[in-house]
Formats: C-alpha cells, structure tokens, sequence
C-alpha cells in the first residue's frame, strides 16, 4: 500500500488529504470537503497537470503584453515547452478576450487564449 499527503489546489479551501493506494490501485481520498479534492488527488499521482498562465507580447498595442493562459491544464512535464513557445511569441494588437493566440501550445493539444483585451496604440 503506497500513502502520499497532498494539500489540494482544486478549489480555495486548499484541503489537507491523505491518499491511500492499495495493491490493485484503488484509491482511498480522505481529508477533502469536496468532491474536487477526490479528483485532484487521482489526477496530480497518476497524470499530474497545470493550468500554465504568463503574457506575451503586443505588437502596436495599448499595452506592451496581453495576460495569457491555457484553455485547459496541460501534462506537469510540458509546462517548460509551453513556456518557451510563449516565449517567442508576438501578436498583433488588437486583442479580443479569450481570442486564441497558439493553437495546440507545445504540441499539448491546447490553445493558449487571451485573458485580457488589448486595444490598438
């Protein structure tokens, strides 16, 4: 049996759980006043993910940068690619909210939208 302790990020409540794994993988989630905190504790031991949020930059905008994030969470291990990509990029303004600006990010399968409107200088 494998236990792991884990502080749960699936809402504001950031509850304490323990995790229990028996021999043929059945979980055991207790400590969560939610049902987010069953379904974080699955995810983050077996297929860890992350909502990847940052700002790239605006070509002749009213603001320099656009607040971005992915549309969905991506696997823990791509975060660093997804950074990268965002990295190098530039849109031109304007910029509608939720406009998406990378489809399929760092070859994750999500597309990176706008969380802010950017209009033109």
């Amino acid at each position: 049996m494998k236990e792991h302790d884990l502080i749960c990020i699936g809402c504001p409540m950031g509850c304490n759980m323990h995790v229990t794994i028996d021999e043929e993988g059945v979980f055991t989630v207790t400590g969560n006043t939610c049902p987010n905190g069953e379904r974080y504790a699955k995810t983050e031991l077996t297929k860890p993910q992350r909502q990847v949020t940052s700002t790239v930059r605006v070509l002749g905008g009213a603001l320099d940068v656009v607040p971005v994030k992915t549309a969905a969470p991506v696997p823990k291990e791509k975060i660093f690619d997804c950074v990268r990509a965002m990295k190098g990029l530039a849109v031109p303004a304007p910029v509608d909210l939720g406009q998406v600006l990378s489809e399929n990010l760092a070859d994750t399968g999500v597309d990176l939208i706008a969380t802010k409107a950017v209009g033109r200088k």
